[in-house]
Parts: structure tokens; sequence; C-alpha cells
């Protein structure tokens, strides 16, 4: 039985004729789509590790997630409001409540609490490229719970990646294995599987996108902010950490989810996408120049787009060309 939230025909199609060598027409366009939308979604991803590390020295990680998932959830009920789509939170939500609180569980709450924990006792420069080796774990767990075919050449790319894991963890003494914070690797390691999962779990459900994004942060709002009350002091936060941490709630969170939801429900295959990812730290690198980049991660890198290298036909060949043998 096909998952809801993908494309019953596209996957048809998809099967039918990938297997012949050629992919056909909708499912072609369907992928450039979900390769622009992925793309964008990279960009803005890619400008927010800065943001991470200023908003972490004036608020603790549960403030910095309670005040980003406001602003998220406010600029996301506004496109909700601009769509006229308001009508049908309550209809999906009566639908499967458990579901959207089991959703606003993993994400905004417990993902960005992990994540933002890791950033915290992990360089930006070290914590970034670890955690966005969640583009490995998405389509490992693709091709378990979605029973999206993987080729030898993706694991090959998945091997590669997470060895730049470990150049990274160990600073580039593999053979000693000494790590520099073993609970901020762990913990940066962990996010990628939460966040892998979340989106695995949104593509099996076919709601509209920013309803579940609205739902999600509205039911782990509230939970948020009762346990930053409990739990910390808002006193004396200065105008750079409010400022830092809306850039987080808008670039990181908001609209770019939109995107990246979007790219998930319109691509055939999360593999075609999911590598995108590791373009980010290359471009994050240009704003984070005032440190120096280590050795060992400037190796991650070499070896980051050597993933790349190996897997651009995965990504050319289906979204980019037409075989002669298409239609025959």
């Amino acid at each position: 039985m096909p998952f809801s939230g993908l494309n019953t025909n596209k996957l048809q199609c998809s099967s039918t004729y990938e297997l012949r060598g050629a992919p056909c027409h909708h499912t072609i366009a369907a992928d450039k789509l979900a390769f622009i939308y992925a793309l964008i979604a990279v960009l803005l991803w890619s400008t927010v590790a800065t943001a991470f590390k200023i908003t972490l020295e004036y608020m603790t990680p549960l403030q910095m997630v309670t005040a980003a998932s406001v602003v998220s959830f406010a600029i996301l009920s506004l496109v909700c409001v601009i769509q006229r789509k308001s009508h049908l939170l309550l209809l999906e939500l009566r639908k499967m409540p458990l579901y959207y609180v089991l959703m606003g569980l993993i994400n905004p709450l417990i993902y960005y609490l992990v994540l933002f924990q890791a950033y915290k006792l992990l360089p930006a420069s070290e914590a970034q490229p670890l955690n966005y080796t969640w583009a490995i774990a998405l389509s490992i767990m693709a091709a378990l719970f979605l029973k999206q075919h993987i080729r030898r050449r993706d694991w090959v790319a998945c091997a590669l990646g997470y060895f730049g894991v470990l150049i990274i963890a160990t600073r580039g003494d593999l053979f000693g294995l000494s790590f520099s914070n073993p609970w901020g690797v762990l913990l940066a390691l962990i996010s990628t599987f939460l966040w892998a999962g979340y989106w695995i779990l949104n593509t099996r459900r076919n709601a509209d996108s920013v309803v579940s994004l609205v739902l999600s942060f509205g039911l782990a709002l509230p939970i948020l902010i009762i346990a930053s009350f409990v739990w910390s002091d808002w006193s004396n936060i200065p105008w750079q950490g409010w400022a830092a941490v809306s850039y987080v709630g808008l670039f990181e969170m908001g609209i770019t989810f939109l995107f990246w939801l979007k790219a998930m429900k319109t691509a055939t295959n999360t593999a075609l996408i999911s590598n995108l990812i590791f373009i980010s730290p290359f471009i994050s690198s240009g704003f984070t120049l005032r440190k120096s980049l280590s050795h060992s991660l400037f190796n991650d890198f070499i070896r980051r787009f050597f993933v790349l290298f190996v897997r651009r036909r995965a990504i050319i060949n289906t979204i980019f060309t037409r075989r002669e043998s298409q239609f025959r």
C-alpha cells in the first residue's frame, strides 16, 4: 500500500520507468521542483550557525527553543491565514490529535533542546557538520521505513559521510579516538535521527504542509513556555539575544521548514535531495571566517565534497536528463 503524503501516480510511474532506466515526464518535473525547494532551504539553513552561538551567549537552550518557536509559530500562522487555511487546523487536529502531539514533542521540543545543547558544548564549526549528517540518516530511514531504493553508490556516500563525522569528532586523531567533547558529539548525532524521523513521519501524512507545521509548533509551545518560566530566568536578556533568536525562529524553523517539507513531499526519492545538505557547511563557513577552521574540519569538508561527487549522478540523471528510451 502506498504511503499517504506521497503521490501514488508519481510512485507508480517512477517504479515503471526507473526499472527500465528512464524516469517519466511528470516524475522529472516533480524532482526538479523538489530540488529547487530543497536548495532554497539549504541556503537559508546555511546562515543560522552563527545565530545559534550568539543566542546561546545570552539564553539557555530551553529559552532559545521557546523564543525561536514563538517566532516560528507566528510566521507559520501568518502564512496559514494568508493562504486561507485556518479552518483546516481544527479539522486536521480532530483527525489525528495524538499524531500532532507526537510531532510537536519531536520538533520543536526534543530535537531543538538536544541540538542547542550540542551547540553549547561544541564549537559551531564542529557542531554544524555533525548535525548536518541528518541527510545521511534521512536516506537510511527512508530506505527502511518508506521502502525507497538506495543504490550502492548512495550507501558508499553514507559511509564516507560518517567517516567525516569520525574525523570531526576526533579532530583528526582517528587512531587515538580522542573526542573533544563526547557528550556534545553524541547529542549532535542523536539530533540527526530525531530530525530525519520527524520528516519521515511528515511525508507519511497527506496533510497540508503549513497546517501540519502550525499544529506541531502550537501544541509544543505551551509546554515550552511553562518549562522555560519554571527553570530559567528571562530577565536581563539584551537586544542582541532577542535579535539572534528571532533570526533563528524565522530562518531555521519558520520559512525554511515550509520549503523543506514541500521538497520532501514532492521528491520521488529523498536521496535525490538529502545530499544537498552537505553544501551547507561550505556556505556556512563564509559566515564564520572570524574563526579559523581546523585542519581536521577542512579534511572533512573535502570528504563531504567527495560524497557529493560520488552521488551527483543520482541527482543529475534523475532530475536533469531524459533518455531516448524513455517511452518505449
